[in-house]
Formats: structure tokens, sequence, C-alpha cells
């Protein structure tokens, strides 16, 4: 049903670009974002209607008066309700304040168990009217220490336009990222473009690059004996959840969403 409903909005469409060294799994779909995966995203915020503030490092939860008191990086603290967390596992770990005795030993540990793999993606942006000429939109590459995924993104979300700069995505492998997390960005971004150059000789010099550290990309091992969420405090409710209590794919995250869901209705 949610398929059907972002596919009927155009938020999602069918891929139908070829992408060469996909495992297509029997009885399975593949989507596309036309305007990006944020799109879905933005989509559910308008539908719920919420009131959103972004760039808001919180870095303290405690608890004052039967409420939550959530300190941020910058500006006042604010109290609430009820508090759902869907960071990354790591970091639900590392806030400071009252939630560091509430979280309970077992649930440290299983807390503690999740991992990720980490990659970097690379961004190159191309004036309009450039041509990449290659025959698909996207490819997995296998023997590559360095590059995993590249994709031609408008090709691949079939949007192309002579209006529109085309743009190349480039992911790492796991092993790289992982031997590379505390690198510099600039000399990561050189090391990658060496190899994008071997791969693909004939691709242009692009107009600007964007170069980006992904520490947590997906989760390779998720919370045990969790069906997609964790309550770390019942009254008031402190809940966490997100793809470290399923698995990194659309479908994890749509389950954890509806099993914190189903936590969260009678406290409202």
């Amino acid at each position: 049903s949610f398929y059907e409903e972002l596919v009927t909005h155009g938020i999602l469409k069918p891929l139908t670009a070829p992408v060469e060294g996909m495992v297509v799994r029997e009885g399975s779909s593949n989507y596309v974002a036309p305007q990006g995966i944020s799109s879905v995203v933005k989509y559910y915020l308008e539908q719920s209607g919420a009131d959103v503030s972004y760039e808001q490092q919180v870095t303290h939860i405690s608890l004052r008066d039967g409420r939550w008191e959530v300190s941020r990086k910058a500006g006042p603290p604010e109290q609430f309700d009820v508090v759902i967390l869907t960071m990354p596992v790591p970091q639900i770990l590392q806030l400071q304040g009252d939630i560091v005795n509430i979280i309970n030993e077992s649930q440290k540990q299983q807390l503690e168990s999740v991992s990720y793999s980490s990659r970097y993606a690379l961004g190159l942006f191309y004036e309009a009217g450039t041509g990449i000429a290659v025959p698909w939109a996207a490819q997995y590459i296998t023997d590559n220490p360095c590059i995993r995924f590249i994709s031609i993104d408008n090709k691949k979300r079939n949007i192309e336009s002579p209006k529109v700069g085309p743009s190349v995505v480039v992911h790492t492998t796991v092993t790289f990222g992982s031997e590379h997390l505390d690198s510099e960005p600039a000399e990561v971004q050189q090391i990658i473009l060496n190899h994008l150059q071997r791969i693909v000789p004939s691709l242009p010099k692009p107009s600007s690059i964007k170069c980006q550290r992904w520490r947590y990309s997906q989760v390779t091992r998720a919370v045990a004996k969790c069906p997609g969420q964790m309550i770390l405090h019942t009254q008031p409710l402190l809940i966490c959840g997100g793809d470290g209590f399923t698995r990194s794919n659309f479908d994890g995250c749509i389950e954890s969403a509806m099993s914190l869901a189903e936590a969260v209705k009678p406290h409202l």
C-alpha cells in the first residue's frame, strides 16, 4: 500500500533504466525516486502536518517534572511529552543527560551490538547539455578496491533534460570506506576520482564535485529481538527505532515506522 500511494503521487516510479551487475531477487520490484529519496521523506512530513525544525543537533535528554527536556547544540532546551529517536544507534548511545542511566544494562548491550558499514559518496555535477557516453544508467563494480557503484543519476531516475545538467554519483566499497574513515576528504576525493577515471575514461570534467563521508551507511547487524523499536522509558515515553532495529532498505524503514506508531498511539 505504501508503494502504491507513492507511485500514484509520482514520488516513486518503477525502475526501467538499465543497471549493470544488479542482483535481481525473484519476486522483488525495484523503484526509483525521480526527485531524489528526500522527496519520500518530504511527502510524509507534508502528510503529517508536523512543524519540522531542521539542523537541530540533540545533545542531552533528561527528565524534568514528568516531561522530557531535550537540549541541543545551539538554542535553549525544549520540553516534550514523547520523544522518538531514529538516528543511527551509536548516536543514541552518545547522548548525555538522564538517558545515560535510563537505558538499562540489557538494552545497552543490545544497542552496542549494532554495526554499520561506512562508505564515501561522490557527486559530480555537469553543465546542461554535457553528454556522458555510456550504455548504462548505473553499474555495480565487482573488481575495484575503491568503487562499488556508479550511477548517471538523471538517467537512472529517467528525468534526462536538455535544460538540466547530468550528475554522476559514485559509492565506494565498504572496505575502502572503513580504511579511509578518518582520512582527509580532499585526499579521499582524489583517490576516488583516479579510480573513476580508469573505470570510465570517457567521463568529462565536472563543473563541481561533492565528497560525502557516510559513517553510518547500512546496517550490517541490527538490534536483536526488538521488532522495529525499543522502549527506553514508558511514562513519559522515550522510544527508539529506525533501520538499526530492522534492516537498511525502504521495507525495513516502513516496518520500524509501523512498529513505532503502534507503540506511540496509546500515549497520544
